[in-house]
């Protein structure tokens, strides 16, 4: 952890001298100004973490350094020294923003508490902001929505980006698995190198190792030419291999000592090159199940498995849905030169009733097929196409959709007839069963009904399940 660095600005030499005194032996690095310009100066080209400000200087006044801090949003907190006879102006002080006043003249106990205070407060500061500037993304390296779910997805690549520790990423089909790949790339110290991407899926077996190592010429028919692999183009940047868990188990052990050493020879080839190369990875898969059905080796799992980033469904991202679908639907006007710019709020609720197993991919797909084949500035609900249609009937107007399940609730909801008041959590727990119940175990779509988000209801249900009573 730095140092932290304290300014104090004194005009008088021996007090200054004196108040370096009271803190020596403390873990800070003490710079001093004897004038407001001076203060100023190392205002900019120290920026401490805290301010020791006298009020009178004799070129300025303190208030008008403090003014700029706050103004300019310093990152540092200012105590105020004053003299008995100017307590008032000291007040005023803290009114405009500084942290605490000392009284002149004061022990150096005094000083040593309050200047741990002061730093204490702008550490406190400094993590509420990072926290609030995270939990307010909306937009983050090509991804588009703010839930909770994202959040944490979020601060997991920007922690991961730092160092080259392999990054294991799962998620359902269209869950953005190279898009995080990406961002832990372009996050990252090897952001100006290579990023390549090899998908096991897509590419025969018999034609694998050569895509990720080359090879030489006459290797194998066909083999006309050397060719450099995926391994030797990542040099210096980052590779990601997309369903890892494709890959032939034979092909798997000689991964497993490309990570280990860092040294592959191409197909065909004796020469051993050597490469420096971050390893990111994704499946759809659960990777554990694979390794347990002997399709992956349990050595090269742990190798990778070393930062698990789990991407939710697009159903568990509350209404980050919404804001994704409005992105696509503005973006495809643009490009295929319609008018559109919303959609109607039933035609929102039937997206938010739909399961989405395509997630992101599929919502995609649905948006560019009404920007295409439809015109307007609104997409109704008429516009969407299958397999939303089926559940256009029961998922809007969401009045009516909620009012229906309302009734349906109560009027097939357990009668209690004995003179007792039930707990609201029950009565919510049956409420919210039973809807699901008359949506045919529909999750999504029960909570569009309800006019809640699914989240709020799997969440319910794990703390019901637990034993756990949710307020």
């Amino acid at each position: 952890m730095p140092v932290p660095t304290i300014l104090l600005v004194e005009d008088s030499p021996s007090l200054s001298a004196l108040y370096q005194e009271y803190l020596h032996g403390e873990p800070w690095n003490i710079i001093t100004a004897e004038t407001g310009k001076e203060a100023l100066a190392l205002l900019r080209s120290h920026q401490p973490q805290a301010v020791l400000l006298d009020i009178r200087l004799p070129d300025m006044d303190g208030l008008d350094i403090l003014g700029i801090i706050v103004q300019d949003r310093l990152p540092c907190s200012v105590v105020v020294m004053t003299a008995h006879g100017s307590i008032n102006t000291a007040v005023d002080a803290m009114r405009k923003g500084a942290f605490d006043f000392i009284v002149k003249p004061f022990p150096p106990e005094r000083l040593t508490v309050t200047l741990r205070n002061a730093l204490e407060h702008q550490r406190l500061h400094r993590i509420v902001a990072t926290f609030k500037e995270d939990l307010e993304r909306q937009q983050y390296c090509g991804f588009i929505g703010g839930s909770l779910a994202m959040q944490a997805v979020y601060r997991i690549i920007d922690q991961a980006a730092k160092s080259k520790a392999t990054v294991f990423v799962t998620g359902e089909s269209g869950t953005g698995k190279e898009l995080t790949a990406e961002a832990v790339h372009r996050r990252s110290p090897r952001s100006t190198g290579p990023f390549v991407a090899i998908n096991c899926g897509a590419i025969p077996k018999d034609l694998m190792e050569s895509e990720i190592f080359g090879h030489v010429k006459g290797a194998f028919t066909g083999a006309t030419a050397d060719r450099e692999g995926a391994a030797s183009r990542a040099d210096g940047g980052t590779l990601f291999l997309d369903e890892i868990c494709e890959m032939d188990l034979a092909l798997q052990i000689k991964l497993l000592r490309f990570i280990q050493t860092g040294t592959f020879q191409r197909v065909g080839g004796s020469k051993l090159e050597q490469v420096d190369v971050r390893f990111v990875c994704a499946t759809n898969r659960d990777p554990l199940k694979e390794v347990e059905a002997g399709r992956f080796r349990e050595d090269l799992f742990y190798r990778l498995h070393v930062i698990p980033v789990h991407l939710p469904p697009l159903r568990e991202r509350d209404d980050d849905m919404i804001a994704v679908a409005n992105r696509f639907l503005v973006d495809f006007a643009a490009e295929e030169g319609k008018a559109f710019q919303r959609f109607t709020q039933e035609a929102e609720t039937v997206l938010r009733a739909y399961d989405w197993p395509g997630n992101i991919r599929q919502l995609q797909n649905v948006v560019r097929n009404v920007v295409v084949l439809n015109e307007g500035e609104e997409v109704t609900v008429e516009m969407l196409p299958p397999p939303l249609a089926p559940t256009m009937a029961a998922a809007a107007p969401v009045a009516a959709g909620a009012s229906q399940i309302a009734a349906e609730t109560v009027s097939t909801a357990p009668a209690y007839d004995d003179g007792l008041i039930r707990p609201l959590w029950q009565v919510e727990k049956d409420a919210i069963e039973r809807a699901i119940d008359l949506c045919g175990g529909n999750i999504p779509k029960a909570a569009a009904m309800l006019g809640i988000s699914p989240s709020t209801i799997y969440r319910k249900k794990t703390a019901w399940e637990s034993g756990t009573v949710e307020a």
